[in-house]
């Protein structure tokens, strides 16, 4: 099982509750609030490694959670920081949010890591709640909550060079004979049916070699296991075209070149930019030599056509040698143009007042939010607090403009309050 695409849940650490405590000591009848502050909240961070070609251990763990932050204590005492999560990923592993649909990271090289979500931060301990006028507040703030997002996970393998053609002209065995991969082969369609990626030495130089599995016609549209597979031709540099020359299984080797190179270019306009090498393979076998002329004829003066055998080796070297000194020409791997997605964070200023129905109002938002961290409602200092950071921040004038009258219900933060006046 070769898994390629899979979604996943994230969740960030909570924030940790700061802390309601006051300063007791012999002979300090009065020492003050001293409320530490709650920890920050683990982040979640994703990390491409090499040691990874699949993302085969998403299938059995859905759920990744950082941890949250411990709350705070007295005498001052910070919370502890909750522990991030890694979440280890394949090169060329692209993140996307599963709701809007936005990119959030490429993680195109071996060690890159992103922070896709933040920890929540730690609340505030009541010692930073003390004024002249409130010298001993008994309330503190709670840390942030953070919410469970799902995203989806994306692999395009990062490779200098992809074979592309029908199955079974060779692919896996061409990829065998020039490189240490150990690809499945045998003499039946769909023998491969996931990627396989070899190092290729020659001389002083190497570059990296993918057999790109399940081209057929209409594999751009799903037929086969093209649709599932040709994003990885994306990713690479130039494309080894490996054509049955010899028509083994009564196929025309002009015909089959001309479908495969229409599917690229329905899949994607830029697969026709790639710098193309075609290999007539199967050269040992008869009436090759008869379509190897015909095929020159049709295509000689477009591509650079190299006969050979990947059952005797003949003519593999000549293919290497040139793919050597073609891929200096060509620009390095593509990475996906695109400006980051982060979860934005709530305005802390910004509310709305929402009329439900007659007699019952909701105020929401980043403030609503921010402010909501600071109510303890079985806490009269804190609801004092909180009434008046409402006053002061206009909420209450926008509600009286909405039509608020004495009476009605106020829904905030998720509790319902009776409007008094």
């Amino acid at each position: 099982m070769f898994i390629d695409k899979v979604r996943i849940y994230i969740k960030a650490g909570n924030g940790g509750n700061g802390a309601v405590s006051f300063h007791t000591e012999k002979f300090i009848p009065n020492g003050g609030p001293d409320g530490g502050d709650g920890g920050k909240g683990g982040d979640v961070i994703f990390v491409a490694r090499d040691s990874l070609d699949t993302l085969n251990n998403f299938y059995y763990q859905k759920h990744f959670r950082a941890q949250d932050g411990a709350n705070g204590s007295g005498k001052n005492c910070y919370g502890r920081q909750g522990k991030e999560i890694i979440v280890e990923v394949p090169i060329g592993t692209l993140i996307r949010d599963v709701e809007t649909n936005n990119l959030m990271a490429d993680l195109n090289q071996n060690g890159k890591s992103v922070v896709i979500m933040r920890g929540g931060i730690g609340g505030k301990g009541n010692s930073h709640f003390a004024t002249s006028r409130r010298q001993a507040p008994r309330f503190s703030q709670y840390g942030v909550k953070t919410e469970e997002k799902m995203v989806e996970l994306e692999l395009k393998i990062i490779a200098d060079v992809g074979l592309i053609g029908f199955p079974n002209v060779g692919k896996s065995t061409f990829l065998s004979v020039v490189s240490q991969a150990r690809p499945k082969i045998a003499n039946y369609h769909f023998t491969t049916l996931s990627p396989n990626l070899g190092v290729v030495s020659y001389g002083d130089k190497s570059f990296v070699m993918a057999d790109i599995p399940g081209l057929i016609e209409g594999a751009s549209e799903g037929a086969g296991l093209g649709h599932k597979f040709l994003r990885h031709i994306e990713r690479t540099r130039m494309l080894i075209h490996v054509v049955d020359i010899s028509g083994s299984e009564d196929r025309d080797p002009i015909n089959d070149f001309k479908l495969i190179n229409e599917e690229l270019v329905r899949y994607s306009p830029k697969l026709e930019e790639l710098k193309q090498i075609v290999v007539a393979n199967k050269m040992d076998l008869p009436d090759a030599a008869i379509n190897l002329a015909k095929f020159k004829e049709k295509y000689g003066d477009l591509y650079q056509i190299f006969p050979a055998s990947t059952a005797t080796h003949e003519g593999v070297n000549a293919v290497i040698e040139q793919i050597v000194k073609t891929l200096p020409t060509l620009l390095k791997n593509q990475i996906e143009d695109f400006k980051p997605y982060v979860y934005p964070a709530a305005d802390p200023n910004q509310f709305e007042v929402i009329k439900h129905d007659a007699r019952v109002y909701e105020v929401v938002g980043g403030l609503v939010e921010s402010l909501s961290r600071k109510v303890a409602v079985d806490n009269i200092d804190s609801m004092r607090f909180f009434e008046k950071e409402l006053k002061a921040r206009g909420v209450y004038d926008a509600l009286k403009k909405a039509g608020l009258s004495d009476g009605d219900t106020v829904i905030i933060g998720g509790v319902a309050f009776d409007n008094v006046e």
